[in-house]
């Protein structure tokens, strides 16, 4: 029996929406499970080659659970598993065709700059939550 290692998620450092997405994570990972790295930091660039994904143009935030790797629709489905309680009631939507999830995520994803912003540097953790911090 393997013992699992704490889940992955690598998400694109000077999007808003992406650090968003992350300080809510943080916020309510109440069993402290997630750790972060972003994907233009050595530790994600590091992942991205071992799994043979683009090490540019980041389309989708990545999850790797025990050497296994989710993205877009389903990365995010699965977060939302971990998270528990009202949370999990998005696991309804696994139920739509993997290729219809994905084309919305993908309107988002192309759009996320426009409707959110960008920075021009990853953001920096705080003390508090540095080790939930790969890099």
């Amino acid at each position: 029996m393997s013992v699992m290692r704490n889940p992955i998620v690598l998400f694109d450092g000077i999007c808003n929406l992406c650090e968003g997405s992350v300080k809510f994570l943080i916020r309510n990972d109440k069993k402290d499970v997630f750790r972060f790295a972003s994907l233009q930091s050595e530790t994600g660039q590091k992942l991205l080659k071992k799994f043979h994904l683009p090490t540019q143009n980041y389309d989708s935030f990545v999850l790797i659970i025990d050497e296994k790797i989710y993205l877009r629709s389903s990365a995010a489905l699965k977060v939302c598993s971990f998270l528990g309680g009202f949370w999990r009631l998005w696991g309804v939507f696994w139920l739509l065709p993997k290729p219809l999830r994905d084309a919305v995520y993908d309107f988002v994803a192309r759009n996320r700059y426009k409707w959110f912003g960008k920075k021009n540097e990853c953001m920096l953790p705080t003390t508090e939550i540095r080790k939930k911090f790969l890099e």
